[in-house]
């Protein structure tokens, strides 16, 4: 079942060992430590202009920006824009008008904090005011306004408490905590009016009940969790003045927190894939960051295993440059525009050598160290951290060999610190996972570093995405990733439809797994579909074996003699195709990549497929192509698949 931006799945294995030992005393801390983890403008020796330690290159980029809107009309949501999303489904319209006032108003307290200004101040409070009027903090797409009231405009006296609520709440908190004696000075009443909305719109609606899913109550727990209850805790540590109720608040976001973290496996994967972790996995490192800080205590995420093991998952996901390996609603190509500095205390606070380097793979002297688009509080962790400005870049660690069971993930390359040759990954699991894609035993291979067979991603996010229809939308289904068709059937959605005796064998020349495939396919005739996938690194080669038995009985009784086939989904310019091979010219000039098969009798057809949808067409140009190897109808067989670079 899909809710809001979810597709819910049961909870991965849970962590052994105790998480959050939370001693009695624990919240009576909160009245002896800091708030927020940032000194308020009011230190002007870090937020002075020119001559303070915040970091200066993105202070002035920050208000070059902010300068450059001063005086203009601010974004406006309107209702016709939230209606759209019940009526045809769009939810871009309204949230890019919601985004564009939230990033506007980050600009314009960085300006404030750094000049104190009136006209910053003034510029504040007018975007400040603008979200407490706005009817809704909530997204169009998680509202429940249609299906409570069938209403397509937000029901002012139902508020629903999501993604979008909690980023409004916790930028609020953010600015009075960096402004609030500013702001008092110069607009009396108006941190008045921030506690009454945030009171309102969140943080009662978030205590009095209790049945909202992304809680995790029911034991289905995913990226929501952390990213609200962070928010939450903020707005709680902030804007919550009567110390027993700021207390409960952060007792209640600890506890939810504790449940995520409890759903994290011991190797830190996140079956949401890349792009999702950092608003999973990293969102909750924050949360704990904060609350350390709040109490004088010490980051768990030192201390507990899962943790640990999660910060290494971004490095581990990385195939090289700009591509990381993508599953479910992930891009191959995900923006650059991340947080890199929260992964790098994570890392130094794990001691992980290599998560630490990743991050500084991607640090820029000369360049800014956040921007506004990650968020208020984000950005001004980011510009008041001053190892991370100073840090120097290094290399990523690219490690050859990563395997995570509780995903049934491998990823292999043919060199450790290099993204020459080859690059394989495979994934098992099942298709029930959070924001699923059918793609159960499915390959990518990447080619120095750039993917050649590849996962085609999400496309934009509308009302069908997460709906009934959602299998309906090409990318999400088995037809289009690197995976078999079966007697003319595609794989099913659900944790059921799952990988079985998945086998992981590694040495120095030959990484390869193996796993039936039969499960993943809602037919009863299936005996075995065995997919064997191998990085030879002796011999430079990616090999992939399909081997089947199907009961010939079954198909007979139907009265129909249905096909086989396995499919591989290209990006790049296909140079040569014929009898027994096909060639590659990869993206980015990456070089080419030949793929052959025995039987070589078996032609191939191949499908483009025109790309207008900018979500997909950014990473991967104006089409993909789908390969497609017809094995008859054959109950028994094999094939296997070669790939390898061309020269």
């Amino acid at each position: 079942m899909a809710t809001g931006d979810r597709l819910v799945s049961a909870p991965a294995a849970a962590c052994s060992e105790t998480r959050f030992e939370r001693p009695d005393d624990t919240l009576d801390r909160l009245a002896d430590g800091g708030r927020l983890p940032v000194p308020p403008a009011t230190v002007r020796e870090v937020w002075a202009r020119d001559h303070g330690t915040a970091d200066q290159p993105t202070l002035r980029h920050l208000l070059q920006a902010a300068d450059h809107e001063l005086g203009a009309p601010w974004p406006q949501p309107t209702a016709h824009a939230y209606a759209r999303y019940f009526r045809d489904g769009n939810r871009t319209e309204y949230e890019a008008a919601v985004f564009a006032r939230q990033q506007r108003l980050t600009r314009a307290v960085v300006a404030a904090a750094v000049t104190l200004s009136d006209t910053w101040v003034d510029e504040v409070a007018d975007g400040i005011i603008s979200l407490c009027e706005q009817s809704s903090w909530c997204w169009p797409a998680h509202d429940n306004t249609f299906r409570a009231h069938g209403a397509v405009v937000p029901t002012a006296t139902s508020t629903f408490v999501d993604l979008g609520a909690g980023e409004v709440v916790g930028q609020l908190a953010w600015a009075d905590h960096l402004l609030g004696e500013v702001l008092d000075e110069r607009i009396p009443g108006l941190r008045a009016r921030i506690r009454h909305e945030a009171r309102v719109r969140v943080l009662e609606p978030f205590t009095v009940r209790r049945d909202w899913h992304w809680l995790g109550l029911n034991g289905q727990v995913h990226n929501w969790n952390p990213w609200i209850h962070g928010n939450i805790l903020v707005a709680a540590l902030q804007l919550v003045d009567d110390p027993p109720e700021r207390a409960r608040l952060v007792a209640a976001v600890i506890d939810g927190i504790d449940r995520y973290v409890a759903s994290l496996p011991a190797d830190g994967a996140i079956d949401e894939g890349y792009s999702y972790w950092w608003n999973g996995a990293c969102r909750a490192i924050e949360a704990l960051d904060v609350l350390a800080y709040a109490t004088t205590g010490t980051s768990p995420a030192t201390d507990i295993e899962a943790l640990r093991a999660t910060v290494a998952f971004p490095h581990r996901m990385h195939i090289g440059g700009p591509w990381y390996l993508n599953v479910a609603d992930g891009s191959a190509r995900p923006s650059e525009d991340l947080p890199w500095d929260v992964l790098h205390r994570a890392a130094v606070a794990a001691g992980d050598d290599a998560a630490r380097r990743h991050a500084l793979a991607h640090r820029r002297p000369d360049a800014p160290v956040a921007s506004e688009y990650a968020g208020l509080g984000r950005l001004l962790r980011a510009l008041t951290d001053r190892s991370w400005a100073q840090a120097e870049p290094a290399e990523p660690p690219l490690v050859r060999h990563v395997w995570l069971q509780s995903t049934e993930i491998l990823l292999e390359r043919t060199m450790e610190g290099s993204t020459r040759g080859l690059c394989l990954a495979v994934k098992g699991g099942h298709n029930g996972e959070n924001h699923n894609h059918n793609d159960v035993g499915s390959v990518v291979v990447a080619l120095n570093g750039v993917p050649v067979v590849v996962d085609a991603g999400r496309p934009t996010y509308t009302a069908a995405t997460f709906g009934a229809n959602r299998y309906e939308i090409w990318t999400m289904q088995s037809d289009w990733h690197s995976v078999p068709v079966i007697r003319d059937t595609a794989q099913a959605p659900g944790r059921e439809s799952a990988a079985r005796d998945v086998e992981m064998i590694c040495d120095e020349t030959c990484s390869r797994v193996r796993m039936d495939l039969a499960g993943a396919y809602p037919r009863p005739d299936v005996r075995h579909w065995w997919r064997t996938a191998c990085l030879d690194r002796a011999a430079g080669e990616v090999s992939v074996t399909d081997s089947w038995e199907l009961d010939p009985a079954v198909d007979a009784a139907l009265d129909t003699m249905s096909r086989n086939a396995v499919r591989y989904l290209l990006a790049g310019d296909i140079r040569h195709a014929g009898e027994g091979s096909v060639v590659v010219e990869a993206l980015e000039n990456a070089g080419a990549m030949v793929l052959t098969w025995e039987p070589q009798h078996i032609q191939p057809s191949l499908t483009r497929r025109d790309l207008d949808d900018p979500m997909i067409s950014r990473v991967w140009g104006d089409h993909l192509t789908r390969l497609s190897l017809d094995l008859g109808e054959a109950a028994t067989g094999s094939i296997t698949v070669r790939l390898r670079e061309a020269r």
